[in-house]
């Protein structure tokens, strides 16, 4: 699927974050228990485009792009924080009526899930995190200098498309799928988007993590690890596995950060294969 299509069937709605109405897009497939898919940090929710539509035939499929990202409200004065995230997630299950969910979430994303598991034990049954933030894993330097004014002083939206090009072509475990790459790049492609990008960076905040006791996560947890990743070791993968009482750690070879990218049929099914074990 290329980025365009997946753009074009997303919905949208407004979600009050620290008292800012937002524009929230998000896919919604399906029918079924709810899946709720959170990408991270810099990517959106095409991110998840190979290995969530199939799950639609089974499952109610939500996808969005976090605040700040993707299709989603990138107009500068509003936080971006996980802990920000949060509350765009907790508002956008209120607004399609879900009390209890699956949470999938990769990087920041999987950051998201970990708080909003631990703040909502009755609302999350399973929980997945793939290469996520965690601990004081995070932020990574890449992330912490996007974050500078310095940087992005002068920075062009050709110019951060070039800089990220690069990130994820030599970050891919293997040959490049050029509509992962393309998607990853489509949306940062304009002078707000440049902005979003930098304040999205400054807000990952380590103290969003730390404060929380994965002990405290009583969902159902599989964690889906990308086991070559440089920037979230699946060493934090281990910790969790130890710290959250009801967990299971798959490390999947030949995988880097961008684990469903690199392994889109073994994350697939072995998620499917995690679901369907209810």
């Amino acid at each position: 699927m290329e980025y365009e299509t997946w753009s074009e069937a997303q919905e949208t709605t407004t979600v009050t974050v620290d008292d800012h109405d937002l524009e929230v897009a998000y896919n919604d497939d399906g029918d079924g228990e709810p899946v709720v898919f959170c990408h991270g940090i810099p990517t959106s929710s095409f991110l998840w485009h190979e290995v969530a539509p199939p799950l639609s035939d089974e499952y109610r499929v939500i996808a969005p792009d976090m605040i700040g990202y993707g299709n989603s409200a990138m107009h500068d004065g509003f936080d971006r924080s996980i802990r920000a995230q949060e509350a765009m997630i907790d508002g956008l299950l209120e607004e399609l009526g879900l009390e209890t969910i699956t949470f999938v979430g990769h990087d920041l994303g999987g950051g998201v899930g970990l708080r909003y598991a631990a703040h909502n034990p009755d609302a999350v049954d399973d929980l997945v995190l793939s290469n996520a933030v965690c601990y004081d894993s995070w932020p990574i330097q890449t992330i912490v200098d996007l974050g500078l004014p310095s940087t992005i002083e002068g920075m062009s939206p050709d110019d951060l498309q070039e800089m990220f090009e690069g990130l994820f072509r030599d970050t891919l475990a293997g040959e490049p799928d050029e509509t992962f790459v393309e998607g990853m790049l489509a949306p940062w492609d304009s002078e707000e988007a440049v902005v979003s990008l930098s304040r999205n960076a400054i807000g990952t905040n380590t103290s969003h993590t730390t404060e929380i006791d994965p002990s405290e996560i009583t969902a159902r947890t599989l964690l889906l690890w990308g086991a070559d990743d440089e920037f979230q070791p699946v060493s934090y993968a281990e910790r969790l596995n130890e710290d959250v009482a009801d967990a299971e750690l798959v490390g999947l070879d030949d995988a880097n950060h961008w684990v469903m990218a690199d392994r889109p049929d073994a994350y697939g099914a072995r998620l499917r294969e995690f679901l369907e074990a209810v």
